[in-house]
């Protein structure tokens, strides 16, 4: 009988923590991902973990190389963030987040482009976006709100 993998995202970013176990229950409270993968040695140390959300997955590892640091030590220092689409719910999912303890770093504002957002910083100080598309905006439109023109990449 044949078996076939599930469809992968193109994009599966690393998320790095000090702490991934403390991350995973802290991502599942805050901003509801679901655990998908937990790979663990003979002493249930976490070697390797995914979490979902929708069609993403973020994989949660830990400091385990030089250059694999999470911001908490780094100074607050981020070179990265994970936006994170929602369906519906955008201002209920933020409250979430307010109560699994992030720190809303913006609240929930509608958009030039059509979306609704907020920002959130996690427990180790990774920043995060959440959106929700509220409206269709055409190219025309977001110049006319903001003066930027869009411009192919020469």
């Amino acid at each position: 009988m044949a078996t076939t993998a599930p469809r992968r995202p193109a994009f599966i970013p690393s998320i790095i923590y000090k702490d991934n176990r403390a991350a995973l229950k802290w991502l599942q409270k805050a901003f509801g991902f679901e655990p998908s993968e937990v790979l663990t040695d003979s002493k249930d140390n976490i070697l390797h973990a995914e979490m979902t959300h929708d069609d993403g997955v973020i994989m949660v590892g830990t400091e385990f190389a030089t250059w694999a640091k999470s911001p908490e030590s780094v100074g607050g220092s981020n070179t990265q963030r994970v936006h994170v689409r929602l369906t519906s719910g955008l201002d209920d999912h933020c409250e979430r987040a307010r109560q699994g303890g992030a720190k809303i770093a913006m609240e929930p504002a509608d958009q030039f482009y059509g979306d609704r957002t907020y920002m959130a910083i996690d427990l180790e100080g990774h920043h995060w976006t959440f959106s929700q598309g509220v409206k269709q905006v055409s190219a025309a439109q977001m110049e006319q709100a903001t003066g930027f023109k869009f411009k192919p990449l020469k």
